[in-house]
């Protein structure tokens, strides 16, 4: 789905990012440009990358355990 429509950014775009190693607001505008313009995006764009902070801390924990036992 298109999140910065000035900007035609989608949600996957995003996601790419941080799986990139974008992991705030700051980088993601210098990145992709999201939220530089209207900035109607920003919040949806920081719920973003917080989802995928989360995501890869529990897959993170996850290995951790596994590789421990």
């Amino acid at each position: 789905m298109y999140v910065c429509i000035c900007n035609a950014i989608t949600d996957k775009q995003i996601r790419q990012a941080a799986d990139d190693g974008v992991s705030d607001l700051w980088q993601l505008q210098k990145e992709l440009g999201v939220a530089s313009n209207c900035g109607k995006c920003k919040q949806v764009a920081v719920e973003i990358l917080g989802e995928r902070k989360l995501h890869r801390g529990q897959s993170t924990g996850a290995t951790k355990s596994a590789s421990s036992v």
